[in-house]
């Protein structure tokens, strides 16, 4: 297929409860789709007319999961439409085929690591001195590699987060505040570099994106047209490009907005192809 549909999950196709934004009354909310659980808990949802829009989209181009998600994390989740044969998961560190991590990919990643940026080992301590337990939930290495801080936000230094990022920039890292939680990130792990990847792979001549954070927007600005959401991290920045378009919408009916992008720029494509 000729269009290759790489999108970010959580905040941007997928919501958890808090995530939803439901202002309407509640008897114009939507119709919820449960598509992960997490120690018995439904924890993410997308409207039933998005998952609609997603199986159609399964059929219409080749779509790519991409996410921070550590592999087992991402295995939670059951998205409906055809199973992806591509996924990315820990910004990029894990490419996934047909549900198994693409050994060589993941190697030549940790060459990059070690050869561009400090060690995981020096950030993680950084971080473990540097946070204050009074604000901090829970301290967390992915994939052994990059790391991450579970916050309470509301009592969580805007002053320390600035710092935060001051020092990891110096570093060849980059910092992420995204919901509760704080994440370090090495600058050399992208989402971007999977997605070409999978675009040489199956050919792709027309590449899509969506996300909401700071860590996707290195996937925006590779594909060849992107979206970002009426909130989170981008939206906050006012961040945008020529290529991407912001949209209004927030929150759950944001992921049913951009599967409707994704699903027209991918059909008009076809008929291109066709004619």
């Amino acid at each position: 297929m000729p269009v290759l549909v790489a999108s970010d999950l959580d905040r941007t196709l997928i919501y958890s409860s808090a995530a939803l934004a439901l202002t309407m009354p509640d008897a114009r909310a939507p119709r919820l789709l449960c598509v992960e659980v997490h120690e018995s808990r439904p924890l993410s949802f997308m409207t039933e007319t998005a998952a609609g829009l997603l199986t159609e989209l399964g059929d219409a181009a080749v779509f790519v999961p991409t996410t921070t998600r550590t592999r087992k994390q991402y295995q939670r989740i059951s998205l409906p439409g055809p199973e992806p044969k591509y996924a990315i998961c820990a910004n990029g560190g894990h490419l996934l085929v047909d549900g198994v991590t693409d050994a060589d990919w993941h190697a030549g990643v940790q060459a990059r690591l070690a050869a561009e940026c400090a060690p995981l080992e020096e950030v993680r301590e950084h971080l473990e001195t540097s946070a204050d337990p009074a604000w901090v939930r829970k301290h967390r290495i992915a994939e052994d590699l990059f790391a991450y801080l579970v916050v309470e936000r509301e009592l969580l230094p805007e002053e320390w987060v600035k710092e935060l990022a001051v020092w990891a920039e110096n570093r060849g890292w980059t910092v992420s505040l995204q919901g509760r939680k704080i994440y370090a990130v090495p600058k050399p792990l992208t989402k971007s570099a999977a997605m070409r990847e999978v675009a040489r792979r199956t050919g792709a001549t027309l590449t899509l994106a969506a996300g909401d954070s700071l860590l996707d927007a290195d996937l925006l600005l590779a594909a060849d047209k992107g979206w970002r959401p009426g909130h989170g991290e981008l939206a906050d920045a006012a961040w945008t490009a020529p290529q991407i378009t912001a949209l209004p919408d927030r929150g759950v009916l944001a992921g049913e907005r951009i599967l409707r992008e994704f699903l027209t720029q991918s059909r008009r494509q076809q008929r291109t192809d066709s004619a």
